[in-house]
């Protein structure tokens, strides 16, 4: 049975909700966010299916699994977290669930890619209401020195919802065809938009700040005018760009998000062209290796951070810059395995390492931001990252795969991905050019019935090799991220210890 706030006048400091209950919402939460992720990435595991049923290139399949999304997620996600300041969080993350649920639903019927892009758009007008004020709530039940564990927890809906998605969207697509997974997928979200509204309530802003000092004043929503709006929002910017740590955090989270969007997109339609695999197993393997590895690091990265932080509040930073650093050439190992199997086993690595940035992210963000603005902060942050990382990360990289896949087809002499790379966009010239392209001879990325033997090879050799290069190019910028957060290392201690209110007196940096 769930265990009930406890009501009533009550002092300042006396415990208004028990840590069960915080708990009971934070689980609410992971599950909301869960979904969201199964929802906005589930078309990365059926998208070499869309693709084919749709006759479409990887350009398109990225702007489906990213640009289409982000455009109006990130657009809403503003105006949506400053009514979060104001209103119930709780009536506005239930409303999100089933507006986003439904449109996910919708995608299964769509007949071409126009109707798709549209209903893609649908859901990231949904899921634009969740994270703002999910985050805002977490702040206000979790005190400064949990925050990023407990943000770490909510971040957990990343790699569990991307399980999920990969491993059920695979075998319903494989069973049932790509249409039904939409439609299986976005009927749980009514269910969890009910328990939102009959379990969880919106604590009082700056509860758990509060329960530290209390000292600080209740806050009362404020009025609207269109010049504090601005204001606020003018504010939240110079806190997010205008502060060395801050500025260089939030670059290193939307690197990273540009790289990870992008190639996720295209892991699983690798393995299918390198490898042969049906929906089925791609999932299954992908999510199990994904959940875990991604899953583990989400978790380790909050906790771990939080840990150091006793010790040195550089960790923060340096924790996902090392993460980052040594996941780069990891993954680029897995890649490069001829036996998907290998693949598969090294691919546990460096996601542990990888989405340590989560936590450490997420809580600095808010750790430096007023009580008022939290959800406005987490708002402005996604608009950036997810507009140049979920927007813009799956299409680059099909747009990449795409030059790297014509470039292999039209030329028979072998390149690894750099040289490829450059070859492609600056010619050499040593060949003459081929009587087509990949996508006039390879419509949908395959073969057309009865074509000959040698253009079904041919066709899946460029195909596979195209999607592993443009990965691996890729995979570049992981370590640029990481230099990002290494940089916000510098002044982030004494940034936090002045949000602190704390006396550097003594404390080992």
């Amino acid at each position: 049975m769930l265990a009930k706030p406890l009501r009533g006048a009550v002092a300042p400091l006396a415990p208004i909700y028990g840590e069960t209950y915080k708990r009971t919402v934070l689980g609410l939460l992971v599950v909301a966010y869960t979904l969201n992720f199964i929802d906005r990435t589930i078309i990365s595991t059926i998208g070499q299916a869309i693709k084919v049923d749709l006759v479409l290139s990887d350009a398109e399949l990225g702007i489906l699994g990213g640009l289409a999304f982000a455009l109006l997620y990130t657009t809403l996600g503003v105006p949506v977290a400053r009514l979060a300041e104001r209103r119930s969080r709780i009536n506005i993350i239930s409303i999100a669930i089933v507006i986003w649920s439904a449109f996910t639903g919708l995608c299964g019927v769509a007949q071409n890619f126009t109707q798709l892009l549209l209903y893609r758009a649908g859901v990231g007008v949904g899921e634009a209401g969740l994270s703002p004020a999910a985050h805002s709530l977490i702040s206000d039940y979790f005190e400064a020195g949990r925050r990023a564990s407990a943000l770490a927890v909510y971040a957990f809906g990343i790699p569990f919802g991307g399980m999920i998605g990969a491993i059920a969207g695979g075998w319903i697509a494989q069973t049932f065809g790509w249409r039904s997974a939409f439609v299986i997928v976005g009927v749980p979200g009514v269910l969890v938009a009910l328990a939102m509204k009959a379990f969880i309530e919106d604590p009082p802003r700056g509860y758990a700040d509060r329960q530290l000092d209390p000292t600080l004043p209740p806050m009362a929503a404020p009025a609207f005018s269109l010049g504090d709006e601005l204001r606020e929002l003018t504010a939240v910017a110079k806190t997010l760009f205008g502060k060395w740590p801050v500025f260089h955090f939030v670059m290193g989270i939307t690197l990273t998000s540009f790289a990870d969007y992008g190639i996720g997109v295209f892991s699983a339609p690798y393995f299918m062209r390198r490898f042969g695999l049906d929906l089925a197993t791609v999932g299954l393997v992908g999510g199990l290796v994904g959940g875990i590895s991604t899953g583990a690091g989400t978790l380790i990265g909050g906790y771990l951070t939080d840990w150091l932080s006793r010790r040195t509040l550089r960790a923060y930073a340096l924790v996902p810059a090392i993460g980052l650093f040594i996941a780069a050439p990891t993954y680029a190992f897995a890649y490069l395995q001829e036996d998907w199997h290998h693949a598969v086993a090294f691919m546990l690595i460096p996601g542990v390492f990888h989405y340590t940035y989560l936590g450490p992210t997420f809580g600095v963000i808010q750790n430096v931001t007023e009580l008022r603005r939290r959800a406005t902060t987490t708002a402005v942050l996604f608009f950036f990252l997810n507009l140049i990382g979920l927007g813009g990360g799956p299409p680059f990289v099909g747009w990449l795969i795409d030059q790297l896949t014509n470039f292999h087809f039209t030329h028979s002499n072998a390149l690894g991905p750099i040289a490829a790379t450059i070859a492609t966009f600056l010619p050499a010239g040593t060949e003459p050019a081929a009587a087509s392209t990949f996508l006039q001879s390879c419509p949908g990325g395959v073969a057309p019935a009865g074509a000959s033997a040698d253009l079904v090879a041919t066709c899946a050799r460029a195909s596979a090799i195209g999607t592993r290069q443009g990965i691996l190019v890729t995979l570049l910028i992981f370590a640029w991220s990481g230099f990002h957060y290494l940089l916000g290392s510098i002044g982030l201690a004494k940034l936090l210890r002045e949000k602190r209110g704390e006396v550097a007196i003594g404390e080992r940096i």
